[in-house]
């Protein structure tokens, strides 16, 4: 095992080694690592070719590690040796969860909407569970029974020797991310996109009760050994609740910027940990809620940029998982950054941001729910505002430049609405577009017309009071960018179901669908009427006419392309690498490029993207 200075990414999940002061850790580095919880040096298992999504340790013993990942693989490590045993290879999309059933057993869960049961000896799949109707995103395991959860907002339990299917809770209104079982009081835990812990009893599947634990989607649930657990949410809050009485004990001490990613207790269940999007791991103390230490931390957390946006004389914005607001000139001859700006309620981990050039403002938003309005000044930003729109995270921001509603806002949120606000930032309405969370806004250049795609599939266009005009059918999964043709004849949108699609505007047909292989497509740019630029998650442009349907490929970042821009003659792309390119939209040839501080990581053939 090779000493690591620290992950460059989020840490995405963190499990305890019984019997040890160790962490096993994954992060969107792709790396797998070993931390010692008395200040140890970080220790490097291997790398993943993509972003690690969960690990788990084999609790009867704590010899084995399993790691999920969005290449499509599940790794095994011997934790004594830090070799890789195994690379279990059957997943067609991103593993999101992996289980130790016993110690020849293990099972997994996917993005592909399966559930995998695996000989860890041979790495022979031996059973398939293909019943769940979208993503698969969370497992839990007692005593013979299967517990699955995801996005087609269901409870599934499963004969796990018998292979069938025992009964099916919900469908509930919203996503049932996580999951968790209780054994000290025989119960299983759902956590819920309303903000919602719902218990229900083990041996029936009966509804105990519905806890409403938080203003906002949950992200995670997890159980103690002691039978206590803890619920943490959207709204940055972290309950420990009493597992017996079903009532909460204490909130864990928040730390506002570093955004946890995930949580675990630790084997006695006197500590917490989370891994965060600063790229380090959070420990506090179970009994008080206090906040004990942050271990890998050098004070500057992880610039992976999450979103940018250009105007045509070379002036760009772009903001990240570490806070801040990054300002910059990018032009065909030269790139060069300009002063960095925080909100003064200090750094929050923030995912959308829109430059208006005609009125010199930037507007960014955050995952704690708030707008912030910036002046934009010769090289610098001088902040205005700040609007709580207390609609969960933000994703995306539109500004308008229609004559009748120009400079008027419109806000992505994970809520499923669009929030209108007036260029002073007076939240006008809040529009409920979608069933889940909008991951991007576009508006018509001519018409009073609103275009969004959200994580349930779904891509509509709307009036500017939120009546649904066209619902634009054809993708099997989350939707993640769309953008309108300049002359809103048609719009195009990219999914995890690894297609760029095109539409018309009117009636909704679909003109084209362009298989666009098997990695997920993250953001689109229309560069003219005929020619889309696609970002994926492994780092790639792909540069598609719409009309002859020919496709170019290239690789220009050691990371997923999370944002593109039109800038001039340039196209800028946003990586979680902690880059901006500036691009030839002909030739994807990088003309320009910017890294933030020192996070950009050598290449190496085994780091992916998110």
């Amino acid at each position: 095992m090779k000493n690591f200075k620290r992950h460059r990414g989020p840490v995405t999940s963190t499990a305890a080694i019984p019997g040890s002061r160790r962490l096993v850790t994954g992060a969107y580095d792709g790396a797998v690592c070993l931390f010692d919880l008395d200040g140890g040096p970080l220790a490097l298992l291997g790398f993943h070719r993509h972003l690690v999504n969960r690990v788990v340790v084999d609790e009867r013993g704590g010899a084995r590690a399993a790691s999920c990942s969005s290449d499509y693989t599940i790794g095994l490590w011997d934790l004594a040796s830090g070799q890789r045993i195994k690379t279990l290879m059957g997943h067609s999309d991103d593993v999101e969860d992996f289980i130790f059933v016993n110690d020849e057993l293990g099972v997994s869960a996917s993005r592909d909407r399966r559930i995998l049961v695996w000989n860890l000896k041979t790495g022979a799949i031996e059973q398939v569970f293909d019943q769940h109707e979208r993503d698969v995103l969370s497992l839990a395991y007692h005593d013979g029974r299967l517990y699955s959860s995801g996005d087609d907002k269901t409870l599934r339990a499963w004969d796990l020797a018998g292979g069938r299917l025992l009964h099916t809770l919900g469908p509930f209104e919203l996503e049932t991310d996580t999951c968790a079982i209780d054994a000290v009081h025989g119960r299983v835990l759902l956590g819920c996109d309303d903000g919602a812990v719902r218990v229900f009893e083990l041996a029936t599947g009966q509804e105990v009760r519905v806890l409403p634990a938080h203003r906002s989607g949950i992200k995670k649930v997890a159980v103690s050994s002691t039978g206590g657990f803890l619920s943490a949410a959207y709204d940055q809050r972290i309950i420990l609740w009493d597992g017996a009485e079903l009532t909460p004990v204490l909130e864990l001490e928040n730390v506002p910027h570093k955004w946890e990613r995930s949580f675990s207790f630790s084997s006695d269940g006197q500590s917490v940990y989370a891994g965060t999007f600063d790229g380090t791991v959070m420990v506090w103390d179970a009994a008080t809620g206090r906040r004990m230490s942050e271990l890998s931390s050098d004070g500057e957390g992880n610039p992976c940029f999450n979103r940018v946006a250009a105007e045509a004389g070379g002036q760009v914005v772009a903001v990240s998982d570490d806070g801040w607001v990054r300002m910059a000139t990018l032009t065909m001859d030269s790139a060069q950054w300009a002063e960095r700006a925080h909100p003064p309620s200090g750094r929050m981990l923030m995912n959308a941001v829109a430059l208006d050039a005609t009125h010199r403002r930037v507007v960014a938003g955050a995952h704690n729910q708030r707008l912030h309005f910036y002046q934009l000044e010769p090289q610098r930003l001088s902040s205005q505002l700040e609007v709580d729109l207390a609609e969960g995270p933000i994703n995306f921001i539109e500004i308008a430049r229609q004559p009748e509603i120009d400079g008027h806002i419109f806000v992505a949120c994970y809520s499923g609405k669009v929030v209108h606000l007036s260029p002073e930032g007076q939240i006008l309405a809040k529009l409920p577009v979608h069933d889940g969370a909008v991951k991007s806004v576009r508006l018509h250049d001519a018409r009073p017309l609103g275009f969004s795609c959200s994580a349930s599939g779904q891509l509509h266009s709307w009036t500017l009071d939120g009546e649904i005009v066209e619902r634009y059918l054809g993708h099997t999964a989350i939707i993640n960018d769309l953008d309108v043709d300049p002359q809103g004849k048609f719009l195009v949108s990219v999914s995890r179901d690894f297609t760029l699609k095109m539409y018309e505007v009117d009636g909704g047909r679909l003109r084209s669908s362009f298989a666009l292989g098997s990695r997920s497509l993250k953001s689109v740019c229309l560069m003219s009427s005929r020619v889309a630029i696609v970002g994926d998650y492994w780092g790639y442009l792909i540069r598609v006419d719409l009309e002859t349907g020919a496709v170019r490929r290239k690789s220009i970042a050691r990371n997923g392309i999370s944002s593109l821009s039109r800038c001039g003659e340039l196209l800028v792309a946003a990586s979680y690498d902690g880059g901006l390119y500036g691009v030839h939209p002909d030739t994807l040839e990088i003309s320009q490029q910017l890294i933030a501080g020192e996070q950009r990581p050598a290449r190496t053939e085994h780091e992916g993207g998110r």
